[in-house]
């Protein structure tokens, strides 16, 4: 059975006959029925070891079967027939999860990577399906002079798997997330109905919805806020002799608006130490050059690098480090993400700590800690979970190792749970795509008083508890 093929199961009893018993036993056909008519499901042994991977490369759980839906209401079909047998469901965009958050161990992974339509582009906003990367999303927009207002650093993501989490990026201090630009979804429930949910219909699933870590629905498709592309992006990279002077003057820029995209990063610098960089992008079209002396007045950076490149190769100047990481296989390799927000108040504090127990050889010769500071204000996603300021600190550990090493890997994740409690007890908060195991109770803390609002939503729309069981929140 080849994995792309499509059938109609209801065109011969004998199919469904032979679907159901090989497989799939379940209760015998009758009225309640609710095998899938349209949906082939894959359960050979190349499909089902695919959705047993993910890029993090630490956790594996293979399905019992796999399957590509078309259509929002494919997805709606499957998950009707899986709660009535019983079985849990992820759902997998690009899977590039880092431990195992769309799989689902002995049950059935959807992937949605048919569901790739760009359906309408107004001057506002574009309607997507969820499957669709935001590279996708980005070629078509530009072609019409327009761009999302947050993207990721790597746009090879699926547009629904960012919104599940909440989806940051380089402008993420003036326009909140991606999730924050969300105008309306359509979504299927846990129980398999389909639902067009916005600020003012189903208010409180929208909410559930968006960084809600697909607990009570799977997204199919989005609309999405659009602003005018700026035409090129002039980036700039400034050097610093500790995360003091780094941090000093993030802060100072930040407060000022100097850029439209401001991060940082804290590298290893191949002698056993630290470089300490600050990466800011401005904005600009036609031939006027950004004013430098207004852009760096005052700052003690020694500046090292200045690009400029049209505002779509800008955004995708991250795959050329992919690129590079397929080529000498590092890509393939495990990768202990841990990505957190760290409290403005404490930041510089925490993050020292932390970095003063790491070394280069627990990020890898590629690998960085990401450190910058964003406004909080245009972060309007209820489930997203940030410190309570008005500016806080993406503070991730982003580990590319030089080798696939499992002990490594393992010795890494334990080391991402301490950092965590460290972090936690100090205020900070997780970004749920990081590679650590969380419990229950871990989850409910972590939500704090939004817990009772995602828990709600579950109870409702997912009472079967089948979606997307890699998180283990219930």
């Amino acid at each position: 059975m080849t994995p792309d093929r499509r059938t109609l199961l209801h065109a011969g009893v004998s199919v469904t006959a032979t679907l159901a018993s090989a497989s799939f036993a379940g209760p015998p056909t009758g009225a309640g029925d609710l095998r899938p008519s349209k949906v082939l499901l894959a359960d050979d042994a190349e499909s089902c070891a695919a959705a047993a991977r993910d890029f993090g490369q630490i956790i594996s759980r293979r399905p019992r079967a796999v399957c590509k839906p078309a259509t929002s209401g494919e997805v709606a079909e499957i998950l009707r027939w899986a709660r009535q047998q019983g079985l849990k469901v992820a759902a997998r965009g690009q899977g590039h999860a880092t431990y195992g958050r769309a799989m689902a161990e002995d049950g059935i992974v959807l992937d949605l990577g048919a569901l790739t339509t760009i359906h309408r582009i107004e001057p506002d906003r574009v309607v997507v399906d969820a499957g669709a990367t935001w590279h996708t999303v980005l070629d078509a927009t530009l072609a019409r002079g327009l761009a999302p207002p947050v993207l990721t650093n790597y746009l090879g993501l699926s547009v629904g798997g960012t919104l599940a989490v909440g989806g940051i990026g380089g402008s993420s201090s003036r326009h909140g997330l991606q999730s924050d630009q969300v105008l309306e979804l359509d979504i299927v429930t846990g129980e398999g109905v389909e639902l067009t949910c916005s600020p003012t219909s189903y208010a409180e699933l929208f909410d559930a919805v968006r960084a809600g870590l697909a607990q009570c629905a799977i997204i199919t498709r989005a609309t999405l806020a659009l602003m005018r592309a700026p035409e090129r992006v002039r980036r700039y990279l400034l050097s610093y002799p500790d995360l003091a002077s780094l941090s000093a003057d993030q802060r100072r820029v930040l407060a000022e608006s100097r850029f439209d995209q401001l991060q940082g990063a804290v590298v290893p610098d191949g002698t056993g130490g630290w470089r300490y960089q600050l990466e800011a992008g401005v904005f600009y079209d036609g031939s006027t050059l950004p004013d430098e002396k207004v852009l760096f007045a005052g700052l003690t950076d020694k500046r090292e690098t200045v690009s400029d490149l049209t505002f779509g190769d800008d955004a995708n100047a991250f795959a050329k480090l992919e690129k590079l990481l397929r080529s000498n296989g590092q890509w393939f390799n495990p990768h202990p993400w841990l990505l957190t927000y760290l409290p403005g108040s404490n930041a510089l504090e925490i993050a020292s700590e932390v970095i003063a127990g790491l070394n280069g050889d627990d990020l890898g010769p590629l690998g960085r800690i990401t450190y910058y500071p964003m406004f909080t204000d245009r972060c309007r996603t209820p489930l997203l979970r940030l410190p309570d300021e008005r500016i806080v600190f993406p503070f991730n550990l982003i580990r590319i190792p030089a080798v696939a090493d499992k002990a490594n890997a393992e010795r890494q994740v334990a080391q991402n749970r301490a950092i965590y409690d460290r972090i936690r007890a100090a205020g900070g908060m997780l970004y749920p795509v990081s590679a650590l195991a969380m419990s229950s109770q871990d989850w409910a803390d972590h939500f704090g008083p939004r817990w009772p609002l995602l828990r709600e939503a579950r109870r409702r729309h997912d009472p079967g508890g089948i979606l997307t069981p890699g998180y283990d929140l219930f």
